[in-house]
């Protein structure tokens, strides 16, 4: 399914809205899911039932219906017109918001001086180009698509002489939809796309305070996974602000996906084992293979499909192909990796997006960094790293059920 382009942002169809707000429904657009088949009604559910919790956030009271091959939204009770579209924009599986006007079907006549109206309020400056593109779902009404197109044209120029007609590039791409009622709309607002959370299972987070691993959340999220996610703790080298970061980090990725089971690990312990025990080039390596199988064990109980991290090739030492094959050998369960391949810029400008840049810039180390030797090794090799693991077999097993057993949880909402 396509989606139009943009005319206009939120804010700029706020102001030039005059008088009462003529807007009280939005057009929920949606595109993968349209090819989704038979299943296609399970994914639109899941759709209604996440735009419906996210609208418990909004101001105003709503009711959010299936109809036709259509979503609407339909405010019951006066509401904030911004804080409803930013709230939709946060519901994954939404491609475009449109804004509509409704009107009973009253005979052609009577559409066209309610376009026309529409026309006058949403845009003064009637210097414009248009299309009108009229879809007659129910096909009992005396005129056919083409005809309206035609008719209403007509009916545009007669009212607004100043403006003309453009099939291939308008400024305004006039929708007129002829359903139970006909419904008027020219603006699509950008949702996030992807698919509903929820629809593509679960999996578990390494959350750390950096700004890749909240937007590698974000991004599996987008195709419909729910997300749990696990941080490592390291008092008294990490402090109490940087658990906060964290949880506010996971509450910016929450907006999206929706309550986050958060887990603290304490990792102290079992750093300072690590650092006592094991040649300190090889430190970052052998921490990071515990904090997957610590990952893979909370995920597992949780029934998680996989682990989900923010790794990019060769961004640090332990992010090259060899270390990433070697952090991977301890992983029964599958590791996603959405940012493999994106460079530092690409994915700062994500994190941007959905708000947690600032959030991760902020000066409170987490326990990745704060054991980080000089020269960490670039390639290790696999029978070393298990070699050298060895040094730790006296207590290591003991330390791991310690952090287990001292769970933290946090339920982010």
């Amino acid at each position: 399914m396509t989606i139009l382009p943009v005319c206009f942002t939120v804010r700029s169809l706020q102001s030039r809205r005059t008088g009462v707000n003529m807007f009280t429904s939005f057009l929920i657009k949606y595109a993968e899911i349209g090819v989704k088949g038979k299943n296609r009604y399970l994914f639109e559910d899941a759709l209604v039932k996440q735009i419906r919790h996210a609208l418990k956030k909004a101001d105003g009271d709503f009711q959010v219906r299936k109809t036709d091959g259509r979503i609407y939204v339909d405010a019951v009770s006066a509401f904030d017109y911004e804080d409803t579209v930013e709230a939709l924009q946060k519901v994954f599986g939404i491609s475009g918001i449109c804004p509509v006007v409704s009107v009973e079907d009253e005979g052609f006549e009577k559409l066209g001086e309610r376009v026309v109206k529409y026309l006058d309020e949403v845009y003064p400056d009637k210097h414009k180009t248009f299309k009108v593109a009229a879809r007659r779902a129910r096909k009992n009404y005396p005129l056919d698509s083409m005809e309206i197109n035609m008719e209403m044209g007509g009916v545009i120029l007669d009212a607004y002489p100043e403006m003309k007609v453009d099939v291939h590039k308008p400024d305004i791409m006039l929708h007129i939809e002829i359903r139970d009622k006909i419904y008027i709309y020219s603006e699509i607002i950008p949702g996030p796309g992807g698919m509903p959370v929820g629809t593509g299972g679960k999996a578990m987070l390494l959350l750390s305070g950096g700004i890749d691993s909240p937007v590698a959340g974000y991004m599996i999220a987008k195709r419909g996974v729910k997300i749990d996610a696990v941080y490592f703790h390291a008092p008294p080298y990490t402090s109490e602000r940087a658990k906060e970061k964290v949880v506010d980090l996971a509450r910016k990725v929450a907006q999206y996906t929706g309550p986050i089971y958060l887990h603290v690990i304490n990792f102290t312990d079992i750093q300072m084992y690590i650092y006592d025990k094991c040649p300190h080039d090889e430190l970052t390596i052998i921490m990071r293979r515990y904090m997957m199988r610590i990952a893979e064990r909370i995920a597992k109980e949780s029934d998680c499909l996989g682990l989900i991290t923010g790794e990019s090739i060769g961004q640090v030492a332990s992010q090259t192909m060899h270390s990433l094959m070697v952090t991977n050998e301890v992983c029964e369960l599958p590791v996603y990796r959405p940012l493999i391949g994106f460079d530092k810029m690409e994915i700062v400008d994500i994190s941007e997006k959905i708000d947690t840049y600032e959030t991760s810039i902020l000066p409170y180390e987490d326990c990745c960094t704060i054991f980080v030797a000089k020269h960490p090794v670039t390639k290790p090799n696999l029978k070393f790293i298990k070699r050298h693991e060895e040094n730790l077999a006296e207590k290591i097993d003991e330390l791991v059920q310690t952090a287990l057993d001292t769970d933290e949880l946090i339920i982010v909402s």
